[in-house]
């Protein structure tokens, strides 16, 4: 996705400037790929299918695709669907939900693609409304509403015709129906507009989005197994999106939700996916010391012209703070030091094959020529000058600043007189897309998140004689009297 004019800039997640056109009295014209992944089931599939084949929602403009995910007997096309639409296999090399959808989204070409469990049955407008959204602009997720209930007997003729009269209601009786737990949310939150995490609420039976922007965040994890769309949700959210749950584009999901069923063991096995995967969960990461594979703070150092003492000093500062879960970027031209016989012993380049070595091994450390242009999908970066290490709280107060003023950017001064900003991913993702030729993304942070500059004693406080951290994790300070006295 490439930054344009076009866009309209949202605060946070407050999409209450946007005006979708009413559902019936507009022209739409953007292709749509309809990704249904499943499991055996045939009979809930047919009812699926029936209800999409009387969408308001152009044909022309609509493709189909169930992913068939290792069903015996293979799933077939019953008689009554959409014009467009086809039977894949998922293939081999994985499996689940989000193997699936993958599978799905790689053969088809819509502009925006929708991704439909293969048990619910959509109201005739269903469609409609959430792409009505995407007309607007490209970095929406547009998320429909469902209820539950215990599938009744029906035949695909019969939910094929109440969907086109728009009687499904008459034919289902609902008065006994389950309502989703995530659409209270997003009620109490005013659509998720006040939300400051609102890719909470997507657990995928039913959105939509752009497919640049799916491609932007890398579709999603096929490795996770349980809670495959929240994950896939937190990348999108740090990848600049906003989120738009449309309650008036209604389903109706066969089957009660399966955390009625066992909510324990539901909640068991989503736990390890998100833990490793969405750092914003710091519930779930309680464990000091811990290496995770998404950190929570991603802290860049230029050693370009640093010594190896100076690097390790920095290093040691930042993973040994409050805040552990952290990953450091160092950034020097590496791949232009020269190796072999006859290294130099002194300058420049010798300090940096020390720095080099020195880091070797250790899987929290990373070295780059550059940095790349976000920390994605971490959802913090923190740039300061490697002569400037980090006190024991820094982060911890950096990040919690952040998150209590719902800011994009923080900028402040470190004791040594030099900068250091704190950035938010999912505002500085949100920022390349929206900026101008002449615009800075902090430019766009402003209207977006919000920039501010602050004290850097609330950052890097002095030593509290009656404090209970030991002496040597108060280092930055210390450290930072050595190098500047």
């Amino acid at each position: 996705m490439t930054g344009t004019a076009a866009r309209p800039r949202i605060r946070h997640n407050d999409y209450s400037p946007l005006s979708p056109p009413e559902a019936g009295h507009w022209a739409p014209h953007l292709p749509v790929s309809v990704v249904i992944p499943a499991h055996g089931n045939q009979p809930l599939v047919d009812l699926t299918l029936a209800a999409l084949s009387a969408q308001t929602y152009p044909a022309h403009l609509t493709e189909v695709v169930v992913v068939d995910d290792g069903s015996l007997p293979p799933l077939r096309l019953p008689r009554i669907r959409p014009e467009n639409t086809r039977v894949i296999r998922s293939g081999p090399g994985g499996w689940g939900p989000a193997f699936a959808v993958n599978a799905g989204i790689a053969v088809t070409e819509g502009t925006v693609v929708q991704r439909l469990d293969a048990d619910m049955v959509v109201y005739r407008d269903h469609l409609e409304r959430l792409l009505r959204w995407h007309h607007l602009t490209d970095y929406l997720v547009t998320i429909g509403a469902k209820v539950f209930v215990e599938p009744p007997a029906l035949t695909p003729e019969q939910v094929a015709e109440a969907v086109a009269a728009d009687r499904l209601g008459e034919l289902i009786d609902l008065s006994a129906a389950t309502p989703s737990s995530t659409e209270r949310t997003i009620l109490r939150l005013d659509g998720m507009k006040k939300s400051r995490n609102p890719y909470h609420v997507v657990t995928g039976p039913t959105l939509s989005l752009h497919r640049a922007l799916l491609e932007a965040v890398g579709g999603l994890d096929a490795d996770v197994h349980r809670g495959e769309d929240t994950e896939f949700a937190y990348r999108l959210a740090q990848g600049g999106a906003v989120f738009v749950p449309d309650l008036s584009a209604k389903a109706i999901h066969m089957g009660v939700p399966a955390q009625k069923r066992n909510r324990t063991a539901i909640v068991k096995a989503v736990e390890p996916y998100h833990a490793q995967r969405i750092p914003l969960r710091r519930d779930l990461r309680k464990q000091r010391g811990r290496t995770w594979h998404t950190p929570y703070v991603e802290v860049v150092f230029d050693v370009s012209k640093a010594s190896e003492r100076e690097a390790r000093d920095a290093v040691e500062s930042a993973l040994t703070g409050s805040i552990t879960d952290v990953r450091v970027l160092l950034v020097a031209p590496w791949s232009s030091i020269r190796t072999g016989r006859g290294e130099a012993m002194a300058g420049q380049e010798f300090e940096l094959r020390l720095i080099s070595e020195s880091m070797r091994g250790d899987p929290r450390v990373h070295l780059a020529d550059a940095a790349p242009v976000t920390a994605f999908p971490v959802p913090f970066r923190y740039r300061g000058s490697v002569h400037a290490p980090l006190a024991f709280e820094t982060l911890e107060r950096m990040t919690r600043t952040m998150t209590d003023g719902r800011l994009g950017v923080l900028v402040t001064e470190s004791p040594a007189g030099t900068e250091a900003v704190m950035e938010r991913t999912e505002a500085v993702s949100r920022a390349l897309l929206l900026a101008g030729p002449r615009e800075t993304p902090h430019d766009v942070i402003r209207q977006t998140h919000g920039v501010r500059r602050t004290s850097p004693a609330n950052f890097w406080p002095g030593p509290d004689p009656g404090s209970d951290v030991p002496q040597e994790k108060r280092r930055g300070l210390g450290l930072f009297r050595r190098l500047t006295s």
